[in-house]
């Protein structure tokens, strides 16, 4: 029955959305890469996936993926704006985009909660801005759940 029980867990620091692959020529081949500043984020991603798993095994059926995204306030904002974003009264237009941190997410947890992010079905995601940032994950499987 623990197959059915959510995997949460928080990745610590500012949300990083998913950069595009970028291309370099050597010796006049080209090769792609991912930028470092995703590479890190992954690992970051996980690193605390691996922590929140403790030797479970790999969820295999469909799953929703849950994600909070909480952004840092702008240190110049006035002590006003600042508790009224901190409230939820102004919301965070700013980056990362939330699509972009999902696939992050995704492809960070891929091979550790789940064994591919095809398996994801149903997604909710919000960004809000939070005293401490970093994005709240949780995995839920969903086989054997009514709908």
């Amino acid at each position: 029955m623990d197959n059915l029980k959510p995997v949460l867990f928080v990745v610590p620091g500012e949300a990083v959305g998913k950069g595009r692959p970028r291309v370099s020529t050597i010796g006049g081949h080209a090769r792609m890469f991912t930028p470092q500043k995703t590479a890190n984020y992954e690992s970051l991603i996980a690193m605390a996936a691996q922590a929140a798993m403790q030797g479970r095994d790999l969820i295999v059926g469909p799953v929703m993926v849950e994600m909070k995204i909480f952004v840092s306030v702008a240190a110049s904002w006035s002590k006003k704006k600042t508790a009224e974003a901190l409230q939820g009264l102004v919301m965070p237009t700013k980056k990362p985009d939330a699509d972009n941190v999902l696939k992050a997410i995704c492809d960070g947890i891929n091979g550790i909660v789940f064994k591919d992010d095809v398996q994801v079905v149903n997604v909710s995601m919000s960004k809000r801005f939070g005293e401490t940032p970093g994005v709240l994950v949780r995995v839920v499987p969903l086989e054997g759940k009514p709908s």
